[in-house]
């Protein structure tokens, strides 16, 4: 018996998600740096928990999978958004068709917004020392 599941990857800031959707009837399963998670408890905000099944929702398939994800890095919004990129990416695995419906939704575009690094001589990425004429 072979196992049937689709893998997408998804990166934000330095968040990196790995998404493994398998048939079944919607469990999700999580672990954060390498440490099991319940999923309502980690992504405890209604607006995370919105933003990780976004993609099966608009495609409704939200209870035709059940989702392996492993997480890594940066902070909870930023897993999230990571999250359901890989869910989308694994999603076009599944059936190339919903391909249309997520990039109307933007569901497919990776967000490259990272922190600048700070630069020698200034305070900050971009913050410079106070300017005294004498």
């Amino acid at each position: 018996m072979s196992l049937i599941q689709y893998y997408g990857t998804g990166k934000r800031k330095t968040s990196i998600a790995r998404v493994f959707l398998r048939p079944g009837k919607g469990d999700v399963t999580l672990y954060v740096n390498k440490k099991p998670r319940p999923f309502s408890e980690y992504f405890h905000l209604e607006r995370q928990r919105h933003i990780v099944k976004q993609p099966l929702r608009l495609t409704e398939t939200e209870s035709k999978f059940d989702i392996f994800i492993r997480v890594n890095g940066g902070g909870v919004n930023g897993q999230a958004e990571a999250v359901r990129l890989g869910i989308s990416r694994a999603l076009l695995e599944f059936n190339k068709e919903l391909r249309s419906a997520l990039r109307n939704a933007g569901l497919l575009t990776r967000d490259s917004r990272i922190k600048e690094r700070k630069k020698y001589g200034l305070l900050g990425a971009r913050k410079a020392p106070q300017y005294h004429k004498r």
